[in-house]
């Protein structure tokens, strides 16, 4: 069995900064992409950045430039860094891993459960 384990996110104010963490534990071969998602109340769920294996880096154009993805492939750790938040940055926020548990098998997508980013005005 894979999980994905969040941490980080909380309250912040507008302009201030958190730090989002996930770990893949389990029987992990190997790890393509990494990315984090959000989900703000009635909205659908959306990409927020993603990083290669390779350490290239995609990001949301609503955060180019404030948020920044980094990971750690020998920890199986990803990070998002998020600084210059805004209250439109409020989400629950979703880690989320292609990986697979063999050299035989298929690349499978796993997700966090999800933590809560609040920022206020």
């Amino acid at each position: 069995q894979v999980e994905l384990v969040e941490s980080g996110g909380g309250l912040a104010q507008a302009g201030g900064s958190l730090r989002l963490s996930c770990a893949a534990s389990g029987r992990i071969f190997s790890i393509n992409t990494m990315s984090w998602y959000r989900q703000a109340p009635g909205a659908q769920r959306a990409l927020v950045a993603a990083i290669a294996s390779g350490g290239s880096a995609t990001y949301a154009d609503s955060v180019k430039g404030r948020f920044t993805i980094s990971r750690d492939n020998a920890e199986n750790t990803v990070s998002l860094q998020m600084n210059s938040l805004k209250p439109e940055d409020t989400a629950a926020y979703y880690c989320n891993a292609d990986l697979r548990r063999s050299s035989r098998a298929r690349y499978v997508s796993v997700w966090g459960e999800g933590s809560q980013v609040t920022v206020s005005s």
